[in-house]
């Protein structure tokens, strides 16, 4: 029997669009042999829809369409993950799926940044990326940034602030900014990928309207010195806690200063975007660095993905100072644009391969989840009244 991978994709998330790239090529590529894909849908409203023009990219061009020709459903945990039409119907079976394992294909927050995985995690179905913690640190750069850095991984110092306290004192937070940094500085909003809402900055003018452009996409920035001679080398890691190796090294080829959502998803594909996703982007692989280079990233990636405790694939992408020979880790990517598959075929691995192994991490950290006690045999709400409880330490509730 084969095993029933449902891949998620799209959700509330300004990389929405994006998300369901990922997904389908991920669909499209999954061994047929071994497994039975099921594309999920889920809505920029939150909502699931399952059926056969779900799975076809053209489809997508009219969404209202799409979703009255397929089936909403809920995600139960009943005796498995099932997914049961919604609304139901009186008479027969309400039961139009089931899955064995979960493949996210999903960015950004609501879902890349640890509450999906923590969705899937109460359904008691088995998942093939990041785990809750590691998805939420590496969606958030600041708290990142700070991890890595105490685990002596060299990242760029930074500032942030909120939405909140920039509205209240604007000059004082622009003074903060310009007392800790030095212009040319990158604006960034704090949990999100795919280069939305980034802006460079180098006077205070472009500051500000950066700040006030950066509060449109999130609550919070980050601001931190420009590299100014930068070459920018991207990495995959594949693997878990345990045991992973690296991919080849890529170097994206902007059409400007910073590598924009318009060069990752748009400029780089014939037909505007659609099919190709992060695989269509203009690159060098292997990327133009000395194999010394090459070597120090590969193992910096690595690190970097234990650190946080990462399981399945994700991108690691990194800054190179030209003109001081320094690498900086500028962030990590839990659930990678294609899933990086184009960084591993260069290593001989195929894209059906990387989903099989992925799939694999994924029942190894079910099966480990299983030996590890979550509760006790013991219930403590039997002697609880309203009252009180009796021996609770002698305390009221």
């Amino acid at each position: 029997m084969k095993i029933r991978v449902g891949v998620f994709f799209g959700g509330k998330s300004v990389e929405h669009e994006v998300s369901v790239i990922t997904g389908l090529q991920a669909f499209n590529h999954i061994d047929r042999e071994k497994y039975e894909p099921i594309p999920i849908y889920i809505t920029k409203d939150g909502k699931f829809y399952i059926g056969e023009k779900i799975g076809v990219i053209e489809n997508y061009r009219n969404i209202p369409a799409l979703l009255k020709d397929s089936t909403q459903v809920i995600p139960i945990n009943d005796d498995g993950c099932k997914f049961l039409r919604y609304p139901m119907k009186k008479f027969g079976d309400n039961v139009m799926a089931q899955i064995d394992v979960a493949l996210p294909a999903v960015h950004g927050t609501n879902v890349e940044d640890g509450a999906f995985q923590g969705f899937l995690q109460t359904l008691g179905v088995p998942y093939a990326s990041c785990d809750v913690l590691s998805s939420a640190v590496g969606m958030d750069k600041y708290v990142m940034k700070t991890v890595f850095k105490d685990n002596d991984i060299p990242v760029l110092p930074c500032v942030v602030t909120n939405i909140k306290e920039y509205t209240k004192n604007p000059d004082e937070i622009v003074a903060k900014i310009e007392a800790k940094t030095t212009y040319p500085v990158i604006i960034k909003p704090v949990n999100l990928g795919s280069s939305v809402g980034i802006r460079k900055a180098k006077n205070r003018e472009e500051l500000i309207e950066a700040l006030e452009y950066g509060f449109t996409f999130a609550i919070r920035v980050l601001v931190e010195n420009a590299v100014t001679q930068l070459k920018e080398i991207n990495c995959s890691v594949l693997g878990d806690y345990e045991d992973a190796e690296a991919s080849e090294c890529e170097e994206p080829v902007a059409n400007d200063e910073i590598l924009s959502y318009q060069d990752k998803y748009v400029s780089g594909s014939k037909s505007g975007g659609g099919k190709s996703g992060m695989a269509s982007l203009k690159r060098k692989i292997p990327a133009d660095i000395s194999p010394e280079m090459r070597e120090e990233i590969r193992t910096l990636a690595v690190k970097a993905f234990k650190c946080l405790g990462c399981s399945g694939v994700a991108r690691i992408d990194f800054m190179l100072d030209m003109a001081e020979n320094k690498i900086y880790l500028n962030e990590i990517n839990t659930i990678p644009g294609s899933l990086s598959f184009y960084l591993w075929e260069p290593m001989g691995v195929k894209y059906s391969q990387l989903l099989d192994r992925m799939i694999t991490l994924a029942f190894k950290r079910e099966r480990e989840n299983k030996s590890i006690s979550f509760s006790f045999d013991t219930n403590i709400l039997e002697n609880i009244t309203l009252g009180g409880a009796k021996g609770a330490k002698g305390t009221k509730m």
